[in-house]
């Protein structure tokens, strides 16, 4: 079995060399090249044609962002970005994963990351992942739908359904198939469970919110849950809800504090079942490594929920979805681009 080829791109020399040891500790991985900066990383890249690409975003020169969209063009590689956990580069990342990039990875301690090799499980597994990852196209001939928000998101006390979507590697650029596509009058709320660490899914939340007909906010303490509104849940937390009187309210918890991931999606999925009634929940699962949600699915459809899962066709990593098939979770399994159609059926209107 070849190994997977990869190209790391860093103007720190400490970092090159500490995710190039990293990388090198994997049998299945090796590192055929380091690269000072965007122009370097480039140029390398065109000419060793590696399979994966690890990216720091912040470089001198041509940054991250430019060299990504120049590999991106010119190569089949897969990019993985390196970022720190400002504002500023949150954002930046966001827009790297809309321009082509698979996944990402957060240093724990600013630009120059001494702490960076307590990431080592999750830089060599999210270099595997964007080895397999499927790189993502828009739909050809789609409609990029009017983003026209019609109901004001604080006169709505309503609830008739909730669609739970959770996600992972992939899924900025997939919730932009759904998301749009949902009217802002749709009968329904939406929660999504993408994981992403914290200072991540507020910004995330004002991007989709901008591209949305429903209107679109990171969840807060006390928040309910209504009709055309969406919400996500906020990195480092899970989400949770209670029922308070005739509404569901969002909560913030971090217990359990075992679980692989938080946000997880099996956690919210679960809470939200213990809140409001599972035969008015449409459980939706896309892209993603490992098998987050799939066993909430699993029971969300015994309880008499509806479940989705997104098609090995427009998944970039098929994991998630596809625990859930196995394990006999999902009712209907379909590409992204018609999961928007399949939920506003199922609804109905208002």
């Amino acid at each position: 079995m070849k190994p997977i080829r990869v190209l790391v791109v860093d103007d720190s020399a400490f970092m090159r060399r500490v995710i190039r040891q990293i990388l090198e500790g994997a049998p299945d991985i090796e590192v055929v090249d380091v690269a000072r900066d965007g122009l370097e990383g480039t140029k390398k890249a065109i000419t060793l044609q590696p399979d994966v690409v690890t990216m720091d975003i912040n470089m001198p020169g041509m940054d991250g962002l430019t060299a990504l969209q120049h590999i991106t063009a010119k190569t089949k590689a897969k990019v993985v970005m390196i970022s720190s956990l400002t504002r500023k580069d949150a954002l930046i990342t966001l827009e790297a994963l809309e321009l082509g990039a698979v996944d990402f990875i957060t240093k724990p301690d600013g630009t120059i990351s001494l702490g960076i090799s307590r990431l080592a499980d999750e830089i060599i597994g999210k270099v595997r992942a964007a080895a397999k990852a499927r790189v993502r196209t828009r739909t050809p001939g789609r409609r990029v739908p009017r983003v026209e928000k019609r109901v004001p998101v604080t006169t709505v006390t309503d609830l008739d359904w909730v669609v739970m979507i959770g996600v992972s590697t992939g899924g900025p650029r997939t919730l932009e198939d759904i998301l749009p596509y949902l009217p802002g009058d749709l009968p329904a709320g939406v929660v999504v469970v993408q994981h992403m660490p914290p200072r991540f899914t507020a910004s995330f939340a004002q991007r989709l919110d901008h591209c949305s007909n429903l209107h679109v906010r990171e969840a807060q303490e006390g928040m309910r849950l209504s009709n055309g509104l969406a919400v996500i849940a906020p990195g480092g937390y899970h989400l949770m809800f209670r029922r308070q009187g005739g509404a569901v309210t969002c909560y913030l918890s971090l217990r359990p504090e075992d679980d692989e991931f938080r946000p997880s999606v099996d956690v919210t999925l679960r809470a939200l079942m213990e809140a409001f009634d599972p035969k008015r929940i449409i459980g939706v699962l896309l892209t993603g490594m490992g098998d987050d949600g799939a066993d909430a699915m699993v029971e969300l459809r015994k309880r008499g929920g509806w479940t989705v899962a997104e098609s090995e066709e427009t998944a970039v990593v098929w994991g998630m979805p596809r625990a859930a098939i196995e394990r006999g979770g999902a009712d209907v399994v379909a590409p992204s681009y018609e999961i928007a159609d399949i939920i506003r059926r199922k609804v109905g209107n208002r």
